[in-house]
């Protein structure tokens, strides 16, 4: 067996999955196409000094994470329209904007291809949702690669730190900081589905000084569901704060056309396993002792 058949025959197998895992990290077919192409490419020239200290995968892994990385921060996100303001009117003229980099779906054949391994299908296909993929783009690049690493193909936090070049300390931190980016902007998009694949099975919700409150991660999604509060995206704005020592959120509500006003105190208490609790402080009186106006726009518009 010449080295080119022993490269394609140990590799191959890992193309459909890259191209996955590309396209979290990116959000577009094509680029991820170029960029599992790009790995390839690197991993051939390299592969003769692969000396088997970790396994295929995770050699493949390591370059095309780190050549997404690298394209990340030379192009940026991808957004939604969401992503980019509130809804409008319907009544006003429609607009283009060709020059932004949408976010871009991705076939279901592509991630099936010519593989027989169920296994592999499956992990190629976790955590793609056209939804999932919006959020991940709030995140930086580095925040992206541990949040996929860890919670969609589940590897250990230490083997990502390795990846990575950081600690286990540093990915844990980043995994919390990272749900926290998509917890604020699952609700300021309104989508109670995003919102729920953050949750434990057993997360609760409590909105003081309402009596009412919720347990179970369905129960959360249906109450979001059914909720004024989630009816149209663009209503939320949430502006990040600290209290009870750790990381919250004051939320700030719009009501049709108007300005945004303080609404609530959020605090999301988030675990290694996903949000555990979600704390709704409905209570504008608070606002004032975080620092925050009344109304969300102005110059100060809270703490960055």
């Amino acid at each position: 067996m010449t080295v080119s058949e022993d490269f394609t025959s140990v590799t191959g197998r890992f193309r459909t999955e890259l191209l996955a895992h590309c396209y979290r990290m990116l959000g577009s077919a094509e680029e991820a196409e170029d960029l599992v192409q790009e790995t390839y490419l690197r991993a051939w020239r390299s592969y003769e000094g692969f000396e088997g200290r970790s396994s295929v995968r995770t050699w493949l892994y390591r370059i095309a994470t780190n050549a997404c990385l690298t394209a990340i921060e030379r192009r940026g996100r991808r957004p939604l329209p969401s992503g980019l303001g509130g809804p409008a009117d319907p009544e006003a003229p429609v607009v283009a904007a060709p020059e932004v980099p949408w976010l871009r779906p991705i076939p279901d054949a592509l991630l099936t291809g010519e593989q027989e391994d169920p296994a592999a299908v499956a992990v190629s296909r976790a955590g793609i949702r056209l939804a999932f993929i919006a959020a991940l783009q709030y995140l930086t690049a580095r925040q992206r690669a541990m949040l996929i690493l860890r919670d969609v193909l589940d590897w250990p936090a230490a083997e990502v730190a390795d990846l990575l070049g950081t600690t286990t300390t540093a990915v844990n931190s980043g995994l919390r900081r990272a749900v926290l980016e998509r917890f604020a902007a699952a609700f300021e998009t309104a989508d109670a589905n995003a919102l729920a694949e953050l949750l434990r099975e057993d997360a609760a919700l409590e909105m003081p000084p309402l009596v009412t409150w919720f347990s179970g991660r369905e129960a959360v999604r249906r109450f979001f569901t059914r909720s004024p509060m989630f009816d149209v995206p663009g209503r939320f704005r949430l502006v990040p704060v600290m209290a009870n020592g750790q990381a919250a959120f004051a939320a700030y509500l719009r009501e049709g056309d108007g300005p945004f006003h303080a609404d609530a105190v959020l605090m999301p208490t988030v675990t290694t396993t996903g949000i555990a609790r979600i704390d709704i402080f409905l209570d504008t009186g608070l606002f004032p002792a975080f620092g925050l106006p009344p109304e969300y726009g102005g110059a100060a518009a809270g703490p960055a």
